[in-house]
């Protein structure tokens, strides 16, 4: 497949020159690795979250006031190193505990606990909150082994609202775990992104079919179906969604379609006019909707469908002000 770059081992240092150089004054580079930092550091407790690269605008893209104060990225859809995470904890510590967000896969667990290990030594205290929203990842009963998938970014919102607002470290741990436990996650592949080591995609797929619960490294979803029309495929996402997390006229939620790096706005304001119409003939309340590519996988066509069933500590956390280059909110007056 076809890429703008300059050689395949390069595509990670390239791209952070470049979005460093896209918002200078507000983000600089960890010295000797892939990570970045705000360039005021914030007394409270720091937040700082990471993956593989690849999948832009998450992780990169959530940096900034009232989120993450600082990422660390590997090389393409792989872990980054334990020496790359630790060296960004050290930067972005203020002395109040760093918190890990980041996607439940097993090379980020292995490496952000050994990070982890070696913050401590230096006596930073750091907490961990793996994300694992995709719900055709594993069954209800074994929610601990399913994917992080566009989740993701509602445990990154209020895990650095929490921390703006001053709370300690396990405070922020409390809330953004009650984020992450009250997330779902679904999505839908049509075809495939690619490597750019390889250029090979990451999976295959016939032209005339498609995939429910496909992963956003193009992990087998749980069923392969013929191509449907949008409405159809946003009923049965939703469906998925419901089965595991009821939702009724009690409920306020927070809905994401995120298109998954080729499929176009279009497409995904189409999947979100069904995904509306079903909620409200639920009764449940749309509190705020997001329609747009927050985490990605290359070239990737399909969509994913994401809810965070909301409380009142949840509402407002979510409405607090935020300033990063793919999410900013003004906040809500009180």
């Amino acid at each position: 497949m076809k890429k703008l770059i300059n050689a395949p081992d390069r595509v990670v240092t390239d791209m952070l020159s470049g979005y460093l150089h896209a918002y200078a004054g507000k983000l600089e580079q960890v010295p000797g690795v892939t990570g970045v930092v705000l360039q005021k550091k914030k007394d409270k407790v720091a937040l700082l979250v990471g993956g593989g690269s690849g999948h832009e605008p998450l992780f990169l893209g959530f940096i900034g006031e009232g989120l993450a104060d600082g990422v660390a990225l590997g090389h393409v859809f792989a872990s980054p190193p334990p020496t790359t995470i630790h060296e960004v904890t050290k930067a972005v510590n203020a002395g109040k505990g760093v918190l890990y967000v980041y996607g439940n896969y097993a090379g980020d667990n292995l490496n952000f606990d050994m990070a982890a290990e070696f913050s401590e030594l230096d006596d930073i205290e750091v907490a961990t909150i793996r994300v694992w929203d995709d719900v055709a990842s594993a069954p209800p009963e074994r929610t601990e082994d399913r994917r992080g998938i566009a989740g993701d970014v509602f445990v990154i919102k209020i895990a650095g609202a929490a921390a703006a607002r001053g709370m300690t470290l396990g405070e922020v741990v409390e809330v953004a775990t009650r984020a992450r436990d009250n997330t779902r996650s679904i999505g839908i592949g049509l075809s495939p992104g690619s490597i750019p080591d390889s250029g090979k995609p990451t999976f295959t797929i016939e032209d005339d079919k498609m995939e429910f619960g496909m992963g956003i490294h193009g992990e087998p979803g749980v069923k392969r179906t013929k191509l449907l029309p949008a409405a159809e495929c946003a009923r049965t996402m939703v469906k998925y969604l419901l089965e595991d997390q009821p939702l009724g006229a009690e409920d306020s939620v927070v809905v994401l379609v995120n298109g998954l790096g080729s499929t176009t706005l279009m497409e995904q304001y189409i999947v979100n006019n069904t995904v509306a119409e079903i909620l409200a003939e639920k009764g449940v309340r749309v509190h705020e909707t997001l329609v747009g590519s927050y985490c990605t996988c290359q070239e990737m066509a399909g969509v994913s469908v994401s809810f965070l069933r909301l409380d009142d500590e949840l509402t407002s956390l979510w409405d607090d002000a935020c300033d990063a280059p793919y999410l900013k909110k003004k906040g809500a007056s009180r």
